[in-house]
């Protein structure tokens, strides 16, 4: 029996030792916003996080987070709504296409809790470990900035706080 607490929820799961966290989360949790993409760690599509780091679950076998807190792109809005991170990505018009975006607000809640105050230039490298083909990156920076500093670079001040920048 693996366990696993993912989004706050406790499952114990009958898991097979060669499975992908990616595909338990996604066929056997009904968690589809975990996408996979290159299926080899490079475009980050699936990332997130596992005892608050981020990691790539196309890679990570489920049995080795036995036990483990998971965090996915289902889990970062709470009973109020989009949190301020989602809030950003929108203003900030940092998707398109959407298929890299839950991978890059898993990565974001890690860089930002990693790095918070970060400088833009700090930020796009952190963020440049997922692959994005259609945003060109420039407004994935500013939305994670925009929340990991308490007052971004022109910007008026930060409408959050805390913890509560993130998820």
């Amino acid at each position: 029996m693996t366990r696993l607490r993912v989004n706050g929820v406790d499952h114990e799961l009958e898991v097979e030792p060669r499975r992908l966290l990616a595909d338990v989360l996604r066929e056997d949790l009904g968690l589809t916003g975990t996408h996979i993409g290159c299926e080899q760690g490079v475009c980050g599509a699936c990332t997130v996080l596992i005892d608050g780091q981020s990691a790539r679950s196309c890679l990570t076998l489920a049995v080795q987070v036995d036990g483990a807190e998971i965090a996915t792109v289902e889990g970062l809005a709470g009973a109020e709504g989009l949190r301020p991170l989602q809030r950003a990505f929108a203003t900030e018009h940092a998707l398109q296409c959407g298929f890299c975006t839950p991978g890059m607000l898993m990565l974001a809640a890690d860089v930002i809790q990693e790095l918070a105050g970060a400088d833009p230039s700090s930020i796009r490298e952190a963020m440049g470990a997922n692959l994005c083909r259609c945003t060109g990156y420039e407004g994935i920076v500013r939305a994670v900035a925009r929340v990991a500093s308490p007052t971004p670079p022109g910007r008026p001040g930060s409408n959050a706080t805390g913890s509560d920048r993130l998820t």
